[in-house]
């Protein structure tokens, strides 16, 4: 499980104050790697994020942040060691993505920031980060395609779509070759998510995680 240390340590990180800043989630979305701890300016963060978690937005400085992954409880190996520059106002998701042998991180930025759905209506995108996968289209089941030519590591754009519950499918893309079923995904009034593509074609476990990242009435923002 992941835990959370120091947090308004790591809001003042250079010495710089929370007033105002950047938000910052981390995703571990490589299917091979063990779970890690994350290590922001050399405060050790986060710890034990494992396959497929996804940490709520955290609060950090808009300025240029490192940030290091390591193995949970370890110092080394490093496997990841970036720098972000971070700008005021915007939101983003920090992805450890590829194999372990090639693992690197993904900066998305998520255009959140005061957006939100109208009544009846949500927002969606997809996040291809299948290390092995082709490129997918994501469609309604016998339906037309919402995402299409999605290469690894690739995020789509926001779509706004009725709230709803779906029958979706992933495909090769430019093909009706279904990689993946999706059957009975639930888009709740309001809410903005993220669903990311992940794990492995070769090893037979490609799936999705689905995120929300806003809700007007609340939620993970």
């Amino acid at each position: 499980m992941k835990k959370f240390f120091g947090l308004l340590l790591a809001l003042a990180v250079g010495g710089l104050a929370l007033a105002q800043g950047a938000m910052v989630r981390v995703a571990h979305l490589s299917p091979d790697a063990p779970a890690v701890d994350i290590l922001v300016n050399g405060q050790r963060t986060i710890t034990g994020l494992a396959f497929k978690e996804v940490t709520p937005y955290l609060p950090l400085p808009a300025a240029k942040v490192r940030v290091q992954v390591v193995p949970t409880g370890q110092s080394s190996p490093v496997v990841i060691d970036a720098e972000l520059d971070l700008r005021e106002g915007i939101y983003y998701t920090v992805a450890a993505t590829g194999f372990l042998a090639q693992i690197r991180p993904q900066v998305y930025t998520d255009a959140l920031a005061g957006l939100f759905p109208r009544a009846g209506y949500a927002r969606v995108r997809v996040v291809h980060t299948s290390p092995d996968a082709p490129a997918v289209d994501v469609a309604v089941k016998g339906g037309p395609v919402l995402f299409g030519n999605l290469p690894f590591p690739r995020a789509g754009q926001y779509l706004v779509v009725p709230a709803g519950r779906y029958d979706l499918e992933v495909r090769v893309a430019g093909t009706s070759t279904v990689a993946l079923d999706l059957p009975g995904v639930v888009l709740e009034s309001g809410k903005t998510y993220t669903v990311f593509a992940v794990g492995s074609v070769k090893a037979g476990t490609l799936t999705v995680v689905p995120v929300v990242d806003a809700a007007a009435l609340g939620g993970n923002r």
